[in-house]
């Protein structure tokens, strides 16, 4: 395992420095200007670092993982899945690489703050995360952040092996977030398209471990609207029950057809978080899936996406809803995450109120 500043310099020092198990010792401690020791993620060079955890993670084809960390000036923490597609079958995996990033980069639009937008331009006034310790896990597995499988799609020269090891990546990840953060005050937990399936799932073990913090969600651009028979036939491909929080008494596995069944539950067992969903009326990469999964046109999806929310706001107080205009798909990194509005309320103000006041009503454009 190492651990790479992203600077000029791209100086490599070895993970043990920060203490993770395995390497003894307590957490790594760095002498600050005043000579004051740094421990855990503020021992860390300022802007983005990479870290490369080894082990068992891997991407899809094999190929190692990594994942960034950029130390903050609070006691707040960023927790963020990236987006991406998904595959799980012969048809889906043999363009896997059209579908999702296969391996991890050095996301110019993540890791440098020139020309940072959206979530990452930490210069911004209005970006309420921008002194947060932010944490971004890429995302290389097609399962969503769910998986713990090795699967063979097709047979003989056709046939294509996929990783779909999300669970495995997250946890490695969670470990160093865990051991590194060891009490924030408030933690965001986000994602768009994939990511935010990575967000709602993974918030359960986040809050269960955090105990005495604030713990925020926030799904930017996944509904969770499938079919019937992905998730029968499909979703099994990525061996996903390792991930579900099966200590909330009430969940039930086959009740994930509806990914509002996961709101509900995580959001009745944990009342003190806050959960919510950001979506747009005609999404685009939502409406292409779903017609990859064997659903309707981009009307049925909008119907169904709506109605998914609505059954969510009946039934889990703590669950709030932004949806906007348009067919754009994911807002975190846009640089409209600071401009777009609905029903005459701006996003980046509602988000503010949704991690620092009360909780906000949900909204919808005019019209929709």
């Amino acid at each position: 395992m190492r651990i790479k500043a992203l600077s000029f310099l791209h100086v490599q020092l070895p993970l043990c420095l920060f203490a993770l198990a395995g390497c003894g010792g307590p957490s790594a401690k760095d002498e600050s200007p005043n000579g004051a020791p740094q421990a855990g993620i503020l021992s860390l060079s300022p802007g983005w670092n990479t870290i490369e955890p080894g082990g068992e993670t891997t991407c899809s084809r094999g190929d190692p993982f990594k994942y960034f960390v950029r130390p903050g000036t609070v006691n707040r923490l960023v927790v963020e899945f990236r987006g991406g597609g998904a595959c799980w079958n012969a048809t889906t995996c043999s363009v896997a690489g059209s579908l999702f990033q296969e391996t991890v980069t050095d996301e110019p639009a993540v890791v440098s703050q020139q020309g940072a937008t959206g979530i990452y331009d930490h210069e911004n006034p209005d970006n309420p995360f921008r002194d947060w310790h932010h944490v971004y896990i890429p995302y290389c597995t097609g399962d969503i952040h769910w998986g713990d499988n090795v699967a063979t799609y097709g047979e003989g020269s056709q046939a294509v092996t996929i990783r779909h090891k999300g669970a495995v990546n997250v946890r490695a990840a969670l470990g160093w977030v865990y051991e590194n953060v060891p009490a924030p005050e408030k933690v965001f937990v986000t994602g768009c398209s994939a990511g935010a399936y990575g967000s709602i799932m993974w918030s359960a073990h986040v809050r269960e471990h955090y105990k005495g913090a604030s713990v925020i969600q926030f799904g930017d651009s996944g509904a969770g609207i499938i079919t019937e028979s992905f998730f029968r036939d499909s979703l099994p491909s990525w061996k996903p029950e390792g991930v579900y929080p099966t200590w909330i008494p009430g969940f039930e596995p086959a009740e994930l057809a509806r990914l509002s069944s996961l709101y509900e539950v995580i959001g009745a067992h944990y009342p003190d978080m806050r959960l919510s969903q950001y979506n747009t009326v005609l999404d685009d990469d939502q409406i292409f899936f779903f017609k990859a999964m064997g659903g309707g046109g981009d009307q049925a999806w909008s119907d169904a996406m709506k109605s998914s929310i609505a059954g969510i706001e009946a039934s889990t107080a703590n669950f709030s809803s932004f949806l906007a205009p348009g067919s754009a798909h994911c807002i975190l990194w846009r640089p409209e995450f600071y401009t777009v509005e609905s029903g005459g309320t701006r996003l980046v103000r509602w988000l503010d109120d949704l991690v620092n006041g009360a909780q906000p009503p949900s909204v919808a454009c005019d019209g929709c």
